[in-house]
């Protein structure tokens, strides 16, 4: 009986909105847009952290990476660390005794030019000096050809490996770089492997760069000293706090610090990055949710106005129904259900153009179609929320009308 009846109140509830279609679909568009803009930024954001998620994991989730520590304001007056140099980092490779890949390495440049015969690159290439644990601490791989060995960087032979992006850039047509010439500012080196293509990572990219054994850009520096880091990539995440108190005390007695000094040095997780970028994704989100309940709350107020509207359209139909021996409980009911309806359907549309318009970004960034499943159904329970709070007052007014003034009604 009571499924018939709520079957029956869905079939009326349809055919109001037939009857008073363009207001209804007014209605329904303002909820659409609501939860369409909800679901799409939370589904956009979604697709931001799988994004995150795929490419900082192949930079390997288990690696440390000890830096120097950048100038420090104190007061009026600033304080400066002194930079990792090529000794200093050297010295903790040889006496780091913890299980791990120890890969010693720095960035000449980020705005290098590379030439190949006539072909020419924008001065927008990456130069780094690394040893032979730089690809597999950095979670880059090899497409072709060779590592960096530990004979090229005792000899400090002028070999690179290059980025996939930069082979294609200067051996057009599938040529294979193997073996070939290649000039890096001033000097020749021999490409002796090619990177695999990993995509850009919000302008952290290994398709336009150069890998040099550490030891030719250090004698190729003429002079110049730089910042060198240390990647340690442990074979398990679990083992990350035990190798960083292991990295800060070998640093502290390369660095002959004093027990009560502070470390001139800082250790990074290769996560952590990516923790401040969640970090803003969490504001972000919060934004979405603000504007989605503001544009429903507009919703809300739309919803209960049609529902008004209708109630005062159909006292007439009220009086008969309740004259016929409707009670009070089933009119109420009624308009209840025809605002679950419009709610939801307004909902339905918001989800499915939210879904789409989110997943742009998806397309955009190779991650896969997202279907947001906990933004889904937040977005029914909330077109419910609004249906319950904007439909009562209409409902409990028309649940109360008198049937004899009703049919009076004109």
């Amino acid at each position: 009986m009571k499924n018939a009846l709520v079957k029956e109140n869905i079939v009326i509830a349809f055919s109001s909105i037939k009857n008073h279609r363009l207001r209804a679909i007014l209605t329904i568009l303002i909820i659409a847009f609501g939860i369409m803009a909800l679901v799409g930024i939370l589904t956009s954001i979604d697709a931001i952290r799988y994004f995150l998620n795929q490419n900082f994991s192949r930079m390997g989730s288990n690696t440390l990476t000890l830096e120097g520590r950048s100038v420090r304001i104190e007061g009026q007056s600033a304080k400066a660390y002194k930079s990792i140099n090529f000794d200093d980092a050297m010295a903790f490779k040889n006496r780091f005794s913890f299980p791990a890949k120890v890969s010693v390495f720095a960035q000449a440049t980020g705005m290098a030019t590379v030439k190949y015969k006539s072909e020419k690159t924008n001065p927008n290439i990456s130069v780094y000096g690394a040893d032979e644990n730089y690809l597999a601490t950095s979670g880059n791989e090899l497409d072709i050809g060779r590592n960096i060995s530990k004979s090229d960087i005792s000899y400090g032979a002028n070999v690179t490996v290059i980025g996939k992006d930069l082979a294609d850039l200067l051996f057009p047509k599938n040529k294979d770089p193997l073996g070939e010439a290649i000039s890096i500012g001033s000097g020749k080196y021999r490409v002796i492997g090619v990177l695999k293509s990993k995509g850009n990572s919000f302008g952290f990219s290994s398709g336009k760069m150069c890998v040099l054994p550490v030891t030719t850009l250090r004698n190729q520096s003429g002079g110049r000293s730089y910042n060198y880091r240390v990647n340690v990539m442990t074979d398990n995440p679990e083992k990350l706090d035990i190798a960083e108190s292991e990295m800060e005390g070998t640093f502290r007695v390369i660095r002959e610090l004093n027990p009560q000094d502070e470390n001139n040095f800082r250790i990074k997780k290769s996560s952590s990055l990516a923790e401040e970028l969640f970090a803003n994704i969490r504001n972000l989100r919060l934004a979405a949710v603000i504007i989605g309940v503001i544009t429903l709350l507009g919703a809300a107020i739309g919803l209960m106005n049609i529902m008004l509207v209708s109630v005062a359209e159909r006292t007439r139909e009220i009086g008969v129904r309740k004259a016929i021996g409707a009670k009070s409980i089933t009119i109420r009911n009624q308009f209840l259900v025809e605002s679950i309806v419009i709610a939801q359907l307004g909902g339905i549309v918001g989800i499915i153009f939210g879904i789409l318009i989110g997943n742009l970004l998806s397309m955009v960034l190779s991650v896969g179609f997202i279907v947001p499943w906990l933004w889904i159904i937040g977005g029914i329970t909330l077109c419910l929320i609004v249906a319950l709070l904007s439909g009562i007052i209409p409902a409990t007014k028309a649940a109360r009308l008198d049937p004899v003034e009703s049919l009076r009604y004109e």
